[in-house]
């Protein structure tokens, strides 16, 4: 073996801590909203679903672990980083809302409504799993600038905003912790440069936290009440007993498997232009098949490559911290110790290493695209803001109880507030800001066909619901004129195309014109 590899670095520290962060938040984010919203039985929620959650990230990490171990030594590099494993955060939402809820309120059977989302995140593995074969074609297809860009959306928006505001709901915390990544991570001078700074930022935003009173004794009480054993169990009974029932709520699956495609194929891109150039079908592969043998072991919700693997490399990571994560979330899992550990150490010492991870997802395009293609990064970013406006807005409905229709579009368009134009321009960000992107930086570069064969696209996904809509269906009115908009896209740009051939062929005319 070549002994200048290693499997733990120091920066391996930093990033451990930040991806544990970020994936202990969606799994007590999962644990809130099957207890307390849909009112799930604690014994399906802690004894079938979390074993399999952490069943599911741990195998991906494993994966991840060993093509970071076969790059590094095909390669002879010793300075790869792993890619970073989690559960996809917007399936947490949509099987828990689109699926979960609905069924478990209108039969009042857990069972059944378990067992339709384990075939739905069944049905979004498959996806995965399918879509491996075509991924490399994809992402030479789709520019760099444009895959890079909408990553960045997602760095910014998903991952980074709402950290941002915990982060300003919290300064005595979480100001320090800002400033140490500052000038750890983004200088050049590191302050206590002998203390990793992964620990550091805990320690401080830790002390600080007990210090003044935002951390409570009772909370660790009542999540010494979360532990036991419950190893994973085997559902293959309960996966195959929702198939026939699960056609009409698969439709769901389709744009959000296809939005978790469009993540790994962004996230792998996003590797590559760090330098660590990951084999796409392999990745996919992994996890697709990892995200069914959860769903078999009682997980509804599919892992998927995390964003933010330009940041854990910029922090100095390798290989372990991967696998490091995925073996705690396990142990997590499996004993019930999230909630104990989030007792202890604050929310508000971990949010700001995401926000750290957004900015530098971000800035990995500003540094990656040329000067002629900078406009496509702006253009993608609009529908990522679009779907966090919209979900802050439907969330500040939603808690003074009251919804979108009840108010209505036209009334809160009196104050500002869009509400139509958020709708359509959120729903389905992944796969919109793609096109968009698209569309752009064919138009910049003059490659008319290329972007009437993406307007066509547009136009198809439309007409299916796939995006600028909350489902999918087949030529819903409201988004006739979103079908009918792209196919005058589509036809303009071939009127350019035209032009453009008909102005090399006839150059003189052109001259003369001139």
């Amino acid at each position: 073996m070549d002994q200048t590899l290693k499997f733990w670095k120091k920066g391996d520290w930093a990033a451990y801590f930040g991806l544990l962060a970020n994936n202990l938040t969606n799994l007590l984010t999962m644990i809130s909203l099957l207890l307390f919203v849909v009112g799930f039985p604690k014994e399906i929620v802690y004894g079938r679903i979390v074993p399999g959650f952490g069943l599911g990230v741990f195998l991906a990490s494993c994966c991840y672990f060993v093509f970071g171990y076969l790059l590094s030594k095909q390669s002879g590099r010793n300075d790869i980083t792993a890619l970073p494993s989690g559960p996809s955060a917007p399936s947490i939402f949509t099987v828990t809302f689109l699926v979960i809820l609905p069924v478990f309120k209108e039969t009042n059977n857990a069972e059944f409504a378990f067992s339709l989302a384990l075939v739905w995140c069944l049905f979004e593995a498959l996806i995965l799993i399918v879509g491996a074969f075509l991924g490399d074609t994809l992402r030479k297809l789709v520019p760099r600038t444009v895959l890079l860009s909408c990553l960045s959306g997602l760095g910014l928006l998903l991952l980074a905003m709402n950290p941002m505001l915990q982060s300003f709901e919290t300064p005595v915390v979480a100001f320090v912790v800002l400033i140490i990544i500052f000038i750890n991570w983004f200088g050049k001078s590191p302050i206590f440069a002998k203390i990793p700074t992964g620990f550091l930022l805990l320690a401080a935003g830790t002390a600080l936290a007990w210090a003044f009173g935002l951390q409570s004794p009772e909370a660790i009480s009542a999540a010494l009440d979360t532990l036991g054993f419950n190893p994973p169990t085997f559902h293959a009974d309960s996966l195959f007993s929702g198939i026939a029932h699960a056609l009409p709520y698969l439709a769901s699956a389709v744009p959000l498997g296809l939005s978790n495609y469009i993540f790994d194929l962004e996230n792998i891109e996003s590797a590559h232009a760090a330098g660590d150039p990951y084999k796409t079908r392999r990745v996919m592969l992994a996890n697709g098949i990892s995200s069914s043998i959860g769903a078999l072991c009682g997980n509804p919700y599919p892992v998927t490559v995390y964003i933010g693997h330009a940041g854990w490399k910029s922090m100095g990571a390798g290989l372990g911290y991967s696998i490091a994560t995925g073996l705690s979330m396990l142990v997590i899992s499996l004993f019930g110790i999230g909630g104990l550990l989030l007792a202890v150490i604050p929310v508000s010492a971990i949010v700001p290493i995401l926000v750290y991870v957004g900015i530098v997802t971000a800035n990995q395009v500003v540094r990656e695209t040329p000067k002629l293609e900078v406009p496509v990064i702006f253009i993608c970013l609009f529908p990522w803001i679009g779907n966090w406006a919209l979900s802050l807005a439907n969330n500040v409905l939603t808690s003074a109880g009251t919804n979108a229709a009840k108010v209505t579009a036209e009334a809160m368009s009196h104050h500002g507030v869009y509400y139509n134009g958020m709708f359509h321009l959120g729903n389905g960000a992944p796969l919109s800001s793609l096109l968009w992107g698209c569309l752009a930086i064919f138009a910049i570069k003059n490659q008319p066909i290329r972007a009437a064969i993406v307007a066509v696209i547009a136009a198809t996904l439309s007409f299916l619901g796939i995006i600028h809509s909350a489902a999918v269906a087949i030529a819903q009115p409201d988004l006739m004129p979103f079908v009918y908009a792209y196919l005058m896209v589509a036809g303009l740009f071939f009127i350019k195309y035209m032009m453009d051939r008909k102005k090399a062929q006839n150059p003189a005319e052109d001259e003369v014109a001139a």
